[in-house]
């Protein structure tokens, strides 16, 4: 036991993140079997469910087996920070509602499928309610492990913008299971839009969420900012399928990636630069 304990706490980010996936990736397959993958429609919510047990189990064993009570005491003091400055309430809240209802007026302009899913639902205070306590519970169990362990030891070795970029593009590998289709490997356009749900947008955010917790140290806020996106994705997101999907996640990926650029200006590079930077 000692020696897996000195190996934990030699290599506990790669650590980290390979029982990430096992454990989530591993709940799947016995929720729903090999067969299930890929997963239907209707498999969507249980592959979600499963998978948030990946990144809280993970955690909290890790956390355990380095840091002992210290380190749950610690988390739990990171999770119940909620004494920060309004305004990094406000852009945990609104970064995602606001640039996705951005996006869709643009793209609105081109064509009439791009309108906010709330606009034609037949049960708006359900859809709305789905979207909060979905995205509480979601930003709740992957938080407490991407923001509650993982990130804050990587931010003794790497700036925001690496932290971010490598968690987002594990995040985004994390989901695979979730987009994958029966066609997406069947031709360059099932698999362009496969690769632009994983990989385009989420490090972007990623890196906007690393950015909050540096400022704020608040586990509560970034956790904050997961559920504005979840809930984005349940009462803003317009369904759509082909081209016209592919269109609005490389928009909005682009506009992300603006605002990373222009959050690291307006700081004068802090995005770049190591903690000690």
């Amino acid at each position: 036991m000692t020696a897996i304990k000195n190996i934990i706490k030699t290599h506990p980010i790669p650590i980290y993140f390979i029982l990430v996936f096992i454990i989530s990736w591993g709940a799947i397959l016995i929720f729903v079997g090999p067969e299930g993958i890929p997963a239907t429609k209707d498999q969507a919510m249980i592959l979600g469910m499963a998978m948030l047990l990946g990144p809280t189990v993970t955690a909290i064993l890790l956390t355990g087996l380095t840091s002992g009570k210290t380190g749950y005491r610690g988390l739990l003091s990171c999770l119940l920070r909620w004494k920060v400055k309004v305004r990094w309430y406000a852009v945990a809240l609104l970064t995602a509602p606001l640039l996705t209802a951005a996006v869709l007026l643009v793209l609105s302009f081109f064509s009439t499928e791009f309108v906010p899913s709330i606009l034609t639902s037949d049960d708006k205070a359900t859809l709305v309610m789905m979207g909060i306590v979905g995205g509480l519970m979601v930003g709740l169990f992957e938080e407490i492990g991407w923001t509650g362990f993982a990130i804050p030891r990587m931010r003794l070795r790497y700036s925001i913008i690496t932290t971010g970029l490598i968690v987002g593009l594990i995040w985004g590998a994390w989901h695979f299971l979730l987009f994958w289709e029966n066609n997406s490997f069947s031709g360059v356009f099932p698999l362009a839009l496969l690769l632009a749900r994983l990989f385009s947008w989420l490090p972007a955010y990623r890196i906007l969420m690393v950015w909050i917790y540096d400022r704020t140290e608040s586990l509560l806020v970034v956790l904050f900012m997961h559920m504005g996106l979840v809930a984005t994705l349940t009462i803003i997101d317009p369904v759509l399928t082909g081209r016209d999907l592919l269109t609005f996640i490389l928009v909005r990926a682009a506009v992300l990636w603006f605002i990373v650029a222009v959050v690291n200006m307006a700081s004068r590079g802090q995005l770049e630069k190591g903690r000690a930077g």
